[in-house]
Parts: C-alpha cells; sequence; structure tokens
C-alpha cells in the first residue's frame, strides 16, 4: 500500500513502493529462513527469534549494498560484520554462546549457488566459466572469514556495555 512509501512531499513513485515491496520480502523471506536453520540445528527454542534477527540484519545489509551497487564480494563483508556484531550483542545480552547467533545468521550469506555454478560449469566443460565462478566464490568465502574474524577479534569488554544496561533496566 501507499502508507509503505509515506514521507515524501511530492508522492511515491512506483519504483519506490517496489524496492520497499522489494526489502520488505527480503526481509520476511531471510527471517523465517534463518529461524528454520535454528530449529533444525536445535538452538534453544527461546533463541529461534534472535536468530532469525540476525540472518535477518546480515542478509539485508548484503543485499542494499549489493542495490546499491557495491560487489558481492564487499558486500558479504559487510553483511558479516553485521550479523557477527549482532551475534556479539545478542550473546552478552541474551547470556548465551555467539554461534548459537552466528552459525545460523550466517546461512543466507554462504556462496552455495556459486559453488553450484562453479561445479556445473566444470562438469559442462566451461573451464572459463568455472574459473571466474570459483574465484569469485572463494572471494566471498574469503570476506566472510574475514568479517567474522574481525568482529571475534574485539576484546570483550566493548560489548560489556550492553550487559551494563540489561542490568541497569
Amino acid at each position: 500500500g501507499r502508507w509503505l512509501c509515506a514521507g515524501r512531499q511530492r508522492g511515491p513513485s512506483v519504483g519506490d513502493c517496489a524496492v520497499m515491496a522489494q526489502l520488505l520480502v527480503q526481509c520476511g523471506v531471510s527471517f523465517i529462513a534463518v529461524l528454520a536453520f535454528a530449529i533444525l540445528f536445535h538452538a534453544p527454542r527461546r533463541e529461534w527469534a534472535p536468530c532469525g534477527l540476525t540472518g535477518m540484519v546480515g542478509w539485508v545489509v548484503y543485499w542494499l549494498a549489493v542495490q546499491g551497487g557495491v560487489s558481492v564480494v564487499a558486500a558479504s563483508l559487510y553483511g558479516t560484520l553485521a550479523l557477527a556484531l549482532l551475534s556479539r550483542v545478542l550473546a552478552v545480552v541474551r547470556r548465551c554462546p555467539v554461534t548459537v547467533f552466528l552459525t545460523g545468521g550466517i546461512f543466507p550469506l554462504v556462496p552455495g549457488a556459486g559453488i553450484y555454478y562453479t561445479v556445473y560449469a566444470f562438469i559442462t566443460g566451461d573451464n572459463a566459466g568455472a574459473l571466474f565462478k570459483g574465484v569469485e566464490t572463494l572471494k566471498i568465502a574469503g570476506a566472510i572469514a574475514l568479517g567474522i574474524v574481525l568482529v571475534l577479534a574485539l576484546p570483550r569488554g566493548v560489548f560489556r556495555v550492553f550487559a551494563a544496561r540489561e542490568k541497569r533496566q
């Protein structure tokens, strides 16, 4: 509806509404996918929704970056940084291991399609296509690993601020 695109002086354009609707679909699907992943991997029941939120945030950051013209490798790094930071915060606030949120949250960013297309191109004899897709997939995997390492390398004290806020309330 029109309420999705409210706030502009001249009114929303059709393109703005389509992008907003697409963003809402991306949010919903990524949340449900990570929620299902958390259930499948036996995450504690009380952590299902925060796991879904973590994956949704990572995917939306990735999606918005790609929509903004950023490469998929850089977008994967940005999405991973966002979800890893949120995972660390949720781990402190909810007193749960960070891996509960990080493992499920990373699920939408893993380059499964890239791996598939690499193997497909290799099997069909398209060696140049296989090389291109394989290198891109490795770059994405490296960006994901780098994002996780950068956030997990932050000192624990950085996140104690969120624990202190929780105790005061």
